[in-house]
């Protein structure tokens, strides 16, 4: 969000202050179960302050939403854009999803419990950008079987799968522990791809892929992930 006009060169500092604080305190104690009255003594300000720099308690919800969907669709989409064979291009979203998962623990948990607080446009908005992201992936699944990697399968069900392996990391991973995003995600894909996998296939050249891209996009300038709060 710009900064509004009259408001001074720290106010978005500030804003996004209270956004890491609020998150972290949601995630600890649940969006509904927090007062307005709580996050500003978290973030050190009253409440008619607290209002001047995010709106409402809503919007707050809001801007912890967009910390994971405005990075992550648009990584997903430019992955989406690449000329590379479909498992590949599955391979590196699997990645994003994970690092912007291990960089944003308390946004995502925030993210994946409290968006059902949100109303009116507010939560059409969300609702539509979890869709888009369904939707790629369920693309590059689809992709994958129509190049003969994959069997047939339900796409739906299969990108359920896909999601429902990465999504839930959040719930159990320790920042800096003995798995990284790199980690997973090769264990992951190696799960769920030698399971779809065409009968007789093998992806003995997937990881040697993912080693060229992954240097090219080191030189690249891709939508940059958040920083972890608790770096």
């Amino acid at each position: 969000m710009a900064r509004p006009p009259g408001h001074g060169p720290g106010y978005e500092t500030k804003r996004q202050e209270i956004i890491d604080k609020a998150a972290a305190l949601f995630a600890k104690k649940g969006y509904a179960a927090t007062g307005i009255a709580e996050v500003g003594d978290v973030v050190g300000l009253a409440r008619g302050a607290l209002y001047y720099y995010i709106g409402s308690k809503e919007h707050l919800l809001v801007e912890i939403q967009d910390r994971v969907m405005r990075p992550m669709l648009a990584n997903v989409h430019r992955i989406a854009a690449l000329e590379e064979g479909a498992l590949v291009r599955l391979r590196m979203l699997s990645l994003t999803l994970l690092e912007t998962i291990l960089a944003r623990l308390d946004h995502v948990w925030v993210y994946e419990h409290d968006y059902r607080n949100l109303h009116g446009v507010n939560r059409t908005r969300l609702l539509n950008q979890r869709r888009e992201f369904e939707d790629v992936v369920q693309q590059l699944l689809v992709a994958a079987m129509d190049e003969g990697s994959f069997r047939k399968l339900d796409p739906r069900l299969a990108t359920l799968q896909f999601l429902n392996m990465h999504n839930h990391t959040y719930q159990w991973i320790v920042p800096g522990g003995e798995w990284d995003a790199e980690f997973l995600s090769r264990e992951y894909c190696a799960t769920l791809f030698l399971g779809f996998a065409t009968p007789g296939r093998r992806f003995d050249d997937l990881e040697d892929r993912m080693v060229e891209l992954l240097a090219r996009r080191e030189t690249a300038t891709p939508e940059p992930l958040p920083t972890s709060r608790k770096a």
